[in-house]
């Protein structure tokens, strides 16, 4: 690698970088990180960081997880790469499928279609649902249903049923055929409603009179994440996804239940359907499947829709649908290595104690931080919502939020801002010690802009 004068006298200049403005990144370079040691990052000046982003959300094993190096440079060694087209497969992607349907078996997933990331895996969900419902003669059946502040990718598909305007609107017109709810978000929601089991009934009922309007038979799927994340981590009550599993199922509807982020612990289970109770049809899972050390996403299908494609006898069960490094076999590695690592440490419990100090300690700074005006947190992810005006609930600007972050920065956290909130994902081997540094390094960016 060249030397560190070149990177930063060529930090963003060759490069653009997602979900931001390159002119902004020009005037403002980001910061360029160079290491990873257990929760903590090292950036190009030599400064180190607890990382409470987590990388993406997907850093759960942290950044030292010593198999999972090794599962990908023996598999390196062994086969660096073959196509999983028709025609050809490899061991770790029959591994690792066997591994995720016995992972899975609680929300009854059966089948695993590899992809490269969570975009990809939306994308072939939006994709198999359509085809299911050729296969079953019911064609009519192209609609899609989503949440308002959903998140679900940046393909075309994702982005059209993404449920916020700032991952639509400069790419639009997107997929025909999307039709959005509101979210049961208590904090903000346009039915004024602060009771979450009433709430739930609300959107619930926002549904079912979406789906009467559109005509059940004209609608595919319904796609959610259990906790919505980019959205600001807006926590469901808890009666609502199985509300809506109980909507899909009256109306024939499919279930899609986007696990990219919830997958693998990070909400105290060990997916966000298991957690409400739900048996999904669909599941999408990306990010934690290796840790971050490997681009690598599956779908996971129930046996319903299995048995559809496997059955059919026509053209219409054909899979025309597949990406280059589908089951690449060294991502497969370091998701069989990832997975054992993740059950051997017991991620989903972890998640659940620390969650549990840092949903008190996030109450403790907005009791103390006017410009917090909610927190919402479920295991070991967690939103914090700025404002300028607790009571009309003006979101804090830019400046603001900049502010924040570099202030925990300088104390020695990593913070993720997306909107007027900041972002919590921190990798799931955090300790309590860990937890008490988050917290001092938001406090110390609070304090920042009082």
């Amino acid at each position: 690698m060249r030397d560190t004068n070149f990177l930063i006298e060529n930090n963003a200049k060759s490069i653009w970088h997602p979900m931001a403005h390159p002119a902004e990144m020009r005037a403002h370079p980001p910061r360029i990180i160079m290491k990873g040691e257990g929760v903590h990052v090292t950036d190009v000046s030599g400064r180190t960081l607890l990382d409470a982003v987590g990388g993406l959300w997907n850093v759960n094993l942290g950044y030292s997880c010593d198999p999972i190096k090794k599962a990908i440079a023996d598999q390196l060694d062994a086969l660096p790469y073959y196509s999983g087209f028709r025609g050809t497969s490899n061991g770790p992607s029959i591994e690792l499928a066997y591994e995720l349907t016995e992972w899975f078996k609680p929300e009854a997933m059966v089948r695993a279609f590899f992809t490269s990331g969570g975009s990809d895996s939306v994308e072939s969900a939006l994709r198999l649902a359509r085809q299911y419902w050729k296969i079953k003669g019911q064609s009519d059946r192209t609609k899609f249903l989503a949440l308002k502040k959903g998140y679900h990718g940046t393909h075309f598909g994702g982005a059209s049923v993404n449920g916020n305007a700032n991952f639509r609107r400069n790419c639009e017109p997107l997929l025909p055929g999307v039709f959005h709810i509101p979210a049961p978000w208590t904090y903000r929601n346009p039915f004024n409603e602060t009771d979450p089991a009433r709430l739930a009934q609300l959107c619930a009922a926002a549904m079912e009179d979406e789906i009467a309007f559109q005509g059940a038979d004209t609608i595919a799927a319904f796609i959610m994440e259990p906790v919505l994340g980019a959205g600001g981590v807006i926590v469901p009550p808890d009666n609502f996804m199985k509300l809506v599993r109980e909507i899909c199922d009256r109306h024939g509807i499919l279930m899609i239940s986007d696990e990219v982020v919830t997958g693998f612990g990070r909400t105290g289970a060990w997916s966000g359907a298991r957690l409400f109770g739900v048996e999904p049809d669909m599941m999408t899972i990306a990010k934690a499947i290796t840790s971050g050390y490997f681009p690598l996403g599956a779908t996971l299908i129930n046996d319903k829709i299995a048995e559809t494609f496997e059955s059919d006898q026509t053209t219409f069960g054909s899979i025309g649908h597949g990406y280059t490094y589908s089951g690449h076999p060294v991502g497969c590695a370091a998701g069989i290595a990832a997975l054992a690592e993740t059950k051997r440490l017991k991620l989903d419990e972890n998640a659940v104690a620390r969650g549990k100090e840092l949903g008190q300690a996030l109450e403790q700074l907005k009791a103390r931080h006017a410009v917090v005006g909610d927190v919402r947190y479920k295991g070991l992810m967690a939103g914090i919502e700025l404002v300028s005006d607790r009571d009309s609930k003006k979101a804090a600007d830019k400046k603001t939020m900049a502010a924040v972050a570099d202030g925990a920065y300088e104390a020695g956290v990593m913070l993720r801002v997306s909107g007027n909130n900041l972002i919590l994902s921190p990798p799931l081997i955090l300790t309590s010690a860990d937890v008490a540094k988050i917290a001092e390094g938001i406090d110390a960016g609070l304090e920042a802009v009082k």
